[in-house]
């Protein structure tokens, strides 16, 4: 039993109980539905938060998850106010649009699209609307809580020690930022108790994703049709999630009629 279960503690708890194959991907989806639930249920009637969706907006991945959860009407109210913002401040950026000045050399140039210098204000405002959203500044808000909590009970409650070294470890993108969290909220004597354990962690369990993907592709041989799966069958969806994060094989998020 965890030492003390609170609010704070909860859901990371639950997560790791969950056996997932990372427990911070499993705190983001409750994270996005919970804002997707909460937006398109009757807060977007509230003045405050129509104010934060015009002014964030929303990711592509969470526009598509705001359409499929159905409700078309607080989809457009939503849109409404929030193109009503983005036309103003275009109308803004595009009477001061200035072009640069450009020279034989950068015509010659082969076009960088993954270039993060941009030449225009009129692209540095384009690139600020696509890095905000209001789904995912919900998760990030509470993000950092959740790694302070993993690191407070990693170093003062064993039983979530044990639970934490018997886990699936995590996806590749919420380990780096446990590494990188690791690094203000260790001590150097915990780190080195930390970092090999949880690297122990991370290389037992990609290699044993890759052994039951591998699986996979050898049961589909016809030699081996009358061979048990074992845990090979959905290990494409978690070795997608080890990989990148999230649930590929999740079904769409709807709302509940």
């Amino acid at each position: 039993m965890i030492m003390k279960e609170n609010l704070a503690t909860f859901p990371l708890v639950d997560a790791f109980n969950a056996k997932d194959e990372c427990p911070f991907c499993y705190l983001e989806r409750q994270a996005e539905q919970h804002a997707i639930s909460f937006i398109l249920g009757s807060a977007y009637m509230e003045d405050d938060i129509r104010e934060k969706t015009d002014t964030l907006g929303f990711c592509r991945h969470h526009n598509k998850m705001m359409y499929d959860y159905g409700n078309r009407l607080g989809n457009a109210l939503i849109l409404s106010t929030h193109l009503k913002k983005i036309n103003k401040e275009l109308d803004a950026e595009l009477k001061n649009f200035a072009p640069s000045k450009s020279s034989f050399m950068s015509r010659a140039k082969k076009t960088d699209v993954k270039s993060t210098t941009l030449k225009t204000e009129l692209g540095n405002w384009l690139y600020e609307k696509e890095k905000t959203c209001y789904v995912c500044d919900h998760f990030e808000s509470i993000y950092g809580r959740y790694l302070d909590t993993f690191f407070h009970l990693y170093k003062k409650d064993k039983e979530f020690h044990k639970m934490f070294l018997e886990s699936k470890g995590f996806c590749l993108h919420h380990f780096r930022d446990l590494v990188e969290a690791a690094e203000n909220k260790l001590t150097d004597a915990e780190k080195k108790a930390f970092y090999p354990a949880t690297f122990k962690l991370m290389q037992e369990n990609l290699e044993r994703l890759q052994k039951e993907v591998e699986w996979f592709v050898e049961k589909n041989d016809y030699r081996n049709q009358d061979k048990n799966w074992g845990t090979s069958a959905d290990s494409i969806q978690r070795a997608m999630q080890k990989c990148n994060g999230g649930y590929p094989a999740d079904p769409v998020f709807k709302a509940k009629l």
